[in-house]
Order: C-alpha cells, then sequence, then structure tokens
C-alpha cells in the first residue's frame, strides 16, 4: 500500500464552511490513502462533533497557538506529508491534493509545497483582484515554482508560504519544526526550511477557496495581526502610501464592467477596503512602539505582545 497523506486541520467553530471543507476534503482523488486529522479547541458549535461523522481523528486542544497546535497535529498525524487547511479554505475541486502533493515530486529536497487562493463568490473586486494578482505574480508563466535560498530575505514570493493552503514533508519538519510563535507560523517556517537547505514549491493549480469579507474594525484589527506578524518574523516595516492606495482603487474601477452605479458602489468599497489595509499594514508592522494595551485594542486576536523573531531587531 503506498504511503499515507494526512490533511490536518485546526478548529474553533466551524460552523457551514467547515462542513464544506470536510466534505471535499472526503472527495479528493488521490491514489494514497488519505487521514484527516482535526485539532479543536472547544468548539460549541457541534464542528467536533461534525468532525468525528467524517471520519477525522480529533485532537482536543485547550490552547490554541498557531505554531503550537500545529506542531501538535504533524506529532499526531501520521501522514508522510501533511496537507494543512484552515477551517475556511475549501479545496477547489476534487483533485486539489494530489496536485498539492505533486510539489514533493519535483525535487528530493523540497520540503514545504503550497498552492494559491481563490476568492468566494460575490467577494469585493478588491478583494478578488488582490488574491488573484499576488498568486499569479508567483508562477507568470503558470508552471510550478520551485525556491531555494542560502540567505532568504522576506517578505517577498522567495519566502512565501502558507498553511491555509500548504503541506509540509514530515522528514523536514523533524528537523525543522515551526516555530511557537504567536503569528506568522508559516512565513517563519519557510524562512528556517530554506536556510536549513530544503526547497518550497508553488503549484498554481492546487487552489482553495479562501477570502475574507470583513466591516472596517475587523479589517483594519485583521490587518494590524497580519502586518505585526510580518515585522515580527522578517524585521518589515510597511511605508506609508497614499498614491499606492489611489493606484490600487483605480485598477479596481478600471477592471470592472456595467453600469455607472454599480461601479462607483464598487470603487467606494475599494477605497476603505486599501485604506483600511493600508491603516493596519503601517500601525502593525510599527507595532513594536505601541504601548500592549493599544496593541490589545487593535488586535483582532486580542494580542498585546509584540515578540520579534530572535534575528530580527527588537
Amino acid at each position: 500500500m503506498s504511503e499515507p497523506v494526512s490533511v490536518a486541520i485546526p478548529v474553533l467553530d466551524g460552523g457551514t464552511l467547515l462542513t464544506q471543507v470536510l466534505a471535499a476534503v472526503r472527495a479528493q482523488r488521490v491514489d494514497r490513502p488519505v487521514e484527516l486529522v482535526v485539532a479543536d479547541s472547544g468548539s460549541r458549535d457541534g464542528s467536533r462533533e461534525l468532525a468525528l461523522r467524517l471520519g477525522a481523528r480529533v485532537v482536543d486542544v485547550e490552547r490554541y497557538s498557531h505554531g503550537g497546535t500545529r506542531n501538535l497535529l504533524m506529532q499526531r498525524s501520521r501522514g508522510a506529508h501533511v496537507a494543512f487547511l484552515t477551517q475556511d479554505a475549501v479545496p477547489a475541486d476534487e483533485h486539489w491534493l494530489a496536485r498539492l502533493l505533486t510539489g514533493f515530486e519535483l525535487a528530493s529536497d523540497v520540503a514545504l509545497a503550497y498552492g494559491p487562493y481563490r476568492a468566494r463568490p460575490g467577494a469585493p473586486v478588491a478583494v478578488a483582484r488582490e488574491l488573484a494578482g499576488w498568486f499569479a505574480s508567483l508562477a507568470p508563466d503558470g508552471e510550478p515554482r520551485l525556491d531555494r535560498s542560502s540567505s532568504p530575505r522576506g517578505p517577498s514570493p522567495e519566502t512565501f508560504f502558507t498553511d491555509a493552503n500548504g503541506a509540509v514533508a514530515r522528514w523536514a519538519w523533524e528537523r525543522v519544526p515551526f516555530r511557537p510563535v504567536p503569528y506568522g507560523e508559516d512565513q517563519a517556517l519557510a524562512l528556517d526550511m530554506l536556510r536549513a537547505g530544503y526547497a518550497k514549491a508553488f503549484l498554481p493549480d492546487a487552489a482553495v477557496v479562501h477570502s475574507h469579507t470583513y466591516g472596517v474594525v475587523a479589517q483594519f484589527r485583521r490587518s494590524f495581526d497580519e502586518w505585526r506578524g510580518l515585522r515580527e518574523v522578517h524585521g518589515w516595516v510597511e511605508p506609508l502610501s497614499a498614491l499606492r492606495v489611489q493606484s490600487r482603487v483605480r485598477a479596481d474601477v478600471r477592471s470592472l464592467d456595467g453600469v455607472a452605479t454599480a461601479r462607483v458602489r464598487e470603487g467606494l468599497r475599494s477605497l476603505r477596503h486599501w485604506t483600511v489595509r493600508e491603516a493596519g499594514a503601517v500601525l502593525g508592522s510599527r507595532a513594536n512602539r505601541l504601548p500592549p494595551a493599544l496593541r490589545r485594542l487593535c488586535s483582532l486576536e486580542r494580542r498585546a505582545t509584540f515578540e520579534p523573531s530572535h534575528d530580527n531587531l527588537r
């Protein structure tokens, strides 16, 4: 029998989207046994019971952490490769897993393989275009991308990895586990794998449907958390640029067809999206200068700390 592959998902009150995720995993067509493992952090909406009904092995987690919980999932799973999803990242088709695993066939030193996100139907044009543009930039020719570097610098396409749609080779994880960081654990893992001399692969056809449409406050807080994580992992400080916001809004509006009222409405949504995102990014990447109470107020996860990696300035 072929060696097994595991699909691992951290869960907390996954709701209706979790049903879609688990069903899509169960529908995968791949020539290896598939193990489904869920780490549940105390769901109260029936997510734990749903996972059990669909044949998942459930690991109960008292205290969730981005890096620690994924290390636990690696420990409790059996697969030679472990494909990570989030509870709202739905495999785009029944070949997602098979395509993702082809990344490990590109070279013997591939430790990580990942695929793109596609926006959900009805997502704002700004969200859809941002996702499509970013992932298209990773593989302009539509072919798999392979990255190796002895001195990687990020954030950049060279260092990007996502565990909302990414797989880890067990042999590599045993040498280089996830860091126990509060955020950006996938970015840190990519850095550590590259520095250890391993490669990572991007598979442009191994897609999941995964996007968020937030209100103003939630989007600001999510952006704050993301860019604080980039500062903690990479030392990145986001420059403030009103022109960047303006150019992105214009590009979004130019991409639209239809009547003028719809273009105006979507243009206003785009302006809000990019302005709020810019504000969260600029402040989050300067979180080291803020008092803990303000960091907590700005954070979607309500985290008050700033915890830079050992190799970044504090």
